[in-house]
């Protein structure tokens, strides 16, 4: 049936005894949310701009550039990044937390120890505050030389864009409600070899904090690839496909049982693409089934390596000539990442795909846990799960093994289990939403530990 229609036997019911009857019995079923559609036109391009050309003005934000100076390198971006969050929350009364966890760090990209510091902007939950989603984005920049701390690296792409859409994101949301904790966390130390992303990572496991997932956005601001392609329509959305924290023991049910494109970052995905679906039709989300672009990384890596949901935002079509390179011309070609380079319609549309992502998990239940299936030589499938806070229903969701997105559904109410008649476990894959009583879908979850969005047990 389709995704929102009524099933047949609630379609007799109006029919029979009107509204009223049926506001008795039926189940809650997701709908289009009025507040994410004025959400999704909500980002404003000239604060994007305002901030990626304050961000570009400090020269050099590489992480091993001056932290001293008010005006030029990593520290005044820090700073003014702080001061930003901290504006926001003036603004929304005091809203806002803001915290610089930090780490000194050596490594090979960092010869002596260095500290290396984030910004971090926290909204916490009105009902589900231990429950967190997290949007990432990094402040430092590079030239040719990663090690160059000296020469002007604008880095107005890589990676002002994602710290913009971040702010806006955490604007936008610091005046609307928020079941679950935001957290807007501008990073350092990325291309130094993605230190921002694990010292959040292991701030967020001192806090106790159960993250849902991991937004990282970096390189979202450009629509024209090298070849000379723009396309202002598709970003693309990178997920794992097997749980990075994931055991022998679990490796050997996942090949046997399947999962291996159903991790939790996975569903994250599939249920950004849904959403942008609904909100955003000028916006395509194109799933990639991998972690990060070939040979490459991001800060979502040291999330997925402590064992939380994450997935890497980036552009449709990349330029290489933009990325990691001396500010220079050769042979009529134009090197640096400048912000010149900047399509700021296309990054305003990026903003809101992580806006509306954020504010939909953060009103939707929790996912369901201990997601089960069962039913091997029988003709139905049996789905199991434990109930989660917030929840009014659940639904469950099945597709064939070779689909790249969920296929059919039902909201079967609020119950912890549910048996599919006529529909045999052998040729489908499964899943578990848990719905809100206003409408709130969280994203879905395949049965065992290969889709579960819990923190894997210490080992």
């Amino acid at each position: 049936m389709p995704r929102y229609a009524l099933p047949c036997s609630l379609a007799m019911l109006v029919a029979l005894c009107g509204n009223s009857c049926l506001a008795q019995t039926a189940p809650t079923y997701p709908h289009e949310q009025a507040d994410l559609h004025a959400l999704a036109s909500a980002p404003d391009e000239a604060q994007l701009r305002d901030t990626i050309t304050t961000l570009v003005g400090f020269g050099t934000r590489h992480t091993l550039s001056d932290t001293t100076s008010p005006k030029r390198g990593i520290g005044a971006a820090r700073r003014w990044a702080k001061s930003r969050f901290e504006a926001i929350s003036h603004d929304c009364g005091g809203c806002l937390e803001i915290v610089t966890p930090s780490q000194t760090v050596t490594g090979k990209r960092i010869p002596k120890p260095t500290e290396v510091m984030d910004v971090v902007a926290i909204k916490r939950g009105s009902s589900d505050p231990q429950r967190v989603i997290v949007m990432t984005g990094h402040l430092d920049s590079r030239v040719s030389n990663v090690m160059n701390a000296t020469s002007d690296a604008p880095g107005a792409n890589d990676d002002a864009s994602g710290v913009a859409a971040l702010i806006e994101a955490a604007r936008l949301l610091s005046k609307q409600d928020n079941r679950a904790t935001l957290v807007f966390a501008a990073l350092s130390g990325e291309e130094q070899g993605l230190y921002g992303g694990k010292v959040l990572a292991d701030y967020a496991k001192a806090q106790g904090w159960q993250v849902e997932t991991d937004l990282n956005n970096d390189i979202i601001g450009n629509s024209r690839g090298q070849n000379g392609v723009r396309d202002n329509t598709v970003v693309r959305i990178f997920s794992e496909g097997t749980r990075s924290t994931e055991t022998p023991e679990q490796a050997k049910a996942r090949n046997y049982f399947g999962g291996e494109v159903d991790s939790p970052s996975r569903n994250v995905a599939r249920y950004m693409a849904a959403l942008a679906d609904q909100y955003l039709p000028d916006l395509h989300v194109r799933m990639i089934y991998r972690t990060d672009r070939y040979g490459r990384g991001g800060d979502q890596v040291p999330f997925l390596e402590a064992g939380y949901p994450a997935v890497r935002i980036t552009e449709g079509h990349e330029d290489y000539t933009h990325q990691h390179q001396d500010v220079r011309e050769e042979h009529g070609v134009k090197y640096g990442d400048t912000i010149d380079g900047i399509d700021f319609r296309y990054l305003a549309r990026v903003t809101a795909l992580n806006t509306i992502t954020m504010a939909s998990l953060a009103r939707a239940p929790a996912p369901p846990a201990h997601v089960t299936v069962s039913g091997a030589v029988t003709t139905d499938t049996t789905l199991s799960w434990q109930k989660v806070p917030g929840a009014a229903d659940y639904r469950v969701h099945w597709r064939d093994t070779t689909a790249p997105q969920w296929q059919y559904s039902r909201n079967v109410g609020d119950v912890d289990r549910y048996v599919l008649k006529d529909v045999v476990i052998d040729d489908w894959f499964f899943g578990v939403s848990a719905v809100s009583a206003d409408g709130y879908e969280s994203p879905a979850v395949f049965p065992g530990d290969a889709g579960s969005f819990a923190l894997p047990a210490a080992r």
